[in-house]
C-alpha cells in the first residue's frame, strides 16, 4: 500500500515546516489528489490517521480535494477533462490519451496552532 510511503512523507513534510514556522500542532490539512494519481483517497485517510498517530498531527482532519484530470487527445486534437483512467475521449471516443494534468499529489494548505 503505497499510500502509508506517501503518509509518512507528509508528516515529514508537516514536521519540516513545524520546525520552520514555528508552530506545535497540525489541526487540519488540505490535500490535492488528482483523479489520475493511482492514490486511494480513502486508503490515505486511514494511513494518515495511523501515521500521525501521536505527532504533531494527532487528530488532525484529513481534507481531500479531488480534481479531475486532464489528457491530450491524439485523434482529435484537444484537450479534455477526464474523471478516470481508461475513460475515453469524451469528445471523440478514442483512447490515444496523453495525461497533461490530474496525476499529481499536493499538500494546498495547514491549519495549525
Amino acid at each position: 500500500m503505497h499510500e502509508m510511503a506517501l503518509c509518512e512523507g507528509v508528516l515529514q513534510l508537516l514536521s519540516e515546516e513545524a520546525a520552520r514556522q514555528r508552530f506545535e500542532r497540525v489541526k487540519t490539512v488540505w490535500i490535492e489528489i488528482g483523479a489520475l494519481s493511482h492514490v486511494e483517497p480513502e486508503a490515505l485517510r486511514f494511513c494518515f490517521d495511523v501515521v500521525t498517530d501521536g505527532t504533531l498531527a494527532h487528530g488532525a482532519r484529513l481534507e481531500i480535494l479531488r480534481p479531475d484530470g486532464k489528457a491530450w487527445c491524439i485523434d482529435c486534437c484537444a484537450s479534455v477533462a477526464l474523471r478516470a483512467r481508461g475513460e475515453p475521449c469524451p469528445t471523440c471516443g478514442g483512447y490515444k490519451l496523453q495525461v497533461t494534468d490530474g496525476d499529481q499529489m499536493t499538500v494546498k494548505e495547514l491549519e495549525v496552532a
